[in-house]
């Protein structure tokens, strides 16, 4: 393989416009699937408030999904071993989180 078809020698430039660089803060995901594809609506639940609006949501395929968790994994792995454990005991409730759907066959 020559080093201009070699992916780790290519590179992407990425621009990231001054809004998105504000963030979005997300404490609950909803997590559907279909066979094609992986839905993950990022949303913000308030004490008090009975209304959580989605605030972004991201379409993707299952493949990249799965490349977003290994993904996910070694950084959780790189902070533990710099930060600590990350302890989520008793911090779960069935207000926050993270929220596995039924699988969908459709998508609306």
């Amino acid at each position: 393989m020559n080093k201009e078809n070699d992916p780790k020698s290519q590179q992407i430039n990425i621009e990231l416009g001054e809004k998105e660089a504000e963030g979005i803060y997300s404490n609950l995901a909803i997590i559907t699937h279909s066979m094609g594809e992986f839905i993950i609506d990022f949303t913000r639940v308030v004490p008090g408030v009975p209304k959580a609006r989605v605030h972004s949501r991201i379409i993707t395929t299952p493949q990249h999904a799965k490349m977003l968790m290994k993904a996910l994994q070694d950084n959780i792995e790189k902070y533990e071993s710099r930060f600590g454990e990350i302890k989520i005991e008793g911090q779960l409730s069935p207000q926050f989180g993270f929220i596995n759907t039924p699988n969908k066959e459709k998508i609306n």
